[in-house]
């Protein structure tokens, strides 16, 4: 993958809620030294807590890279952005996006970007020929979140457990296998846009053999329970292999991302239907922990929650992006 100049101008375009915009929202809360502000339009209801910027203002400051920081059902680039899209090409910025709809596909895109010499960056296009899953055991350690729904935390949880054991001064890596684990790394597998048979594969290649003491932190995606996105949590399990699942939870979801129809499942559900698929790959793997996001809750609110889900679950409940993820390493650790 070509190199994402830094810093960034963060695009929310239209962005209808905050969710929508969770680009965006990973880069500037795990690299927030690569954002310089955000550009919105006209009815954007996500905020960065960033300076609002014109584009002038943004290559003033320093940015380098307009960074599409919508995902939108579907991955599409809404007609209303491009006008946007490309004053930024003729401004001098590059393009960078993890929406399935490509930027190179786009003809007007792609001519003004020829025009002005600037470069295009779809991070979600495969960059290797990615082998069939053979299911040999890897050395090493692999951890997965996995979610009682889209969008709950899980590439949340695996970045503040990566950045736990480091601090401890541990051997870790987190694995990126999205859009937004991708900008904010630099590097990964772009899982839902492997053709299916070589998902599993690609999630072998990503993690490979490994010191016996490191830990691979695998950025779950999608929900065995969502019928649009659960193929790509099946790869993760199979292809991971993980000593150990971690719940993610988000409490307040009254249905299923973009499913009104579908109500959450409860987390011993979520318990009783991943763990035995994961112990297909790897008979020896173990839930240790749960996630709980609790940024629509109040300090009380959030407390009370995961003493209960503690009590209930009779594992170890913590928010690892508003506590900290101490206790999720300590459950790894715990092991052995």
């Amino acid at each position: 993958m070509a190199l994402i100049e830094t810093p960034y101008l963060l695009f929310l375009g239209d962005a209808p809620d905050a969710l929508a915009a969770k680009v965006a929202q990973g880069i500037r809360d795990w690299r927030p030294d690569n954002a310089v502000g955000q550009f919105r339009m006209e009815g954007c209801k996500a905020d960065m807590k960033l300076p609002d910027m014109t584009l002038a203002e943004a290559k003033a400051a320093g940015a380098k890279t307009l960074v599409i920081g919508v995902a939108n059902r579907g991955g599409v680039i809404s007609q209303a952005w491009k006008k946007v899209l490309i004053e930024a090409l003729e401004e001098g910025f590059d393009l960078a996006s993890g929406l399935h709809n490509l930027l190179t596909d786009e003809p007007d895109l792609k001519a003004v970007a020829e025009a002005t010499g600037r470069a295009l960056h779809d991070v979600r296009v495969p960059a290797v020929d990615y082998p069939i899953a053979n299911g040999v055991k890897r050395t090493g350690k692999r951890v997965l979140a996995v979610g009682t729904d889209c969008s709950v935390g899980k590439m949340y949880t695996s970045l503040a457990m990566d950045r736990e054991m480091k601090a401890r001064g541990l051997n870790s890596s987190f694995r990126a296998t999205g859009q937004t684990g991708i900008l904010i790394t630099g590097d990964g597998v772009p899982l839902d846009a492997v053709v299916a048979d070589f998902m599993a594969g690609a999630v072998e290649y990503l993690t490979p053999d490994a010191a016996p003491d490191h830990w691979d932190h695998i950025e779950g995606q999608g929900s065995l329970f969502h019928v649009s996105y659960s193929g790509v949590t099946m790869a993760l399990i199979h292809g991971g292999q993980p000593d150990a699942l971690i719940l993610a939870h988000e409490p307040t979801r009254e249905h299923m991302r973009g499913l009104p129809g579908y109500g959450l499942p409860s987390l011993e559900a979520l318990r009783d239907m991943a763990l035995p698929l994961a112990r297909i790959a790897n008979p020896a793997c173990e839930v240790v922990a749960v996630s709980v996001n609790t940024q629509h809750l109040g300090e009380d609110e959030a407390a009370a929650y995961l003493d209960e889900v503690e009590e209930r679950m009779g594992l170890p409940a913590t928010d690892p992006f508003r506590h900290g993820a101490a206790k999720l390493v300590d459950a790894l650790l715990a092991m052995g």
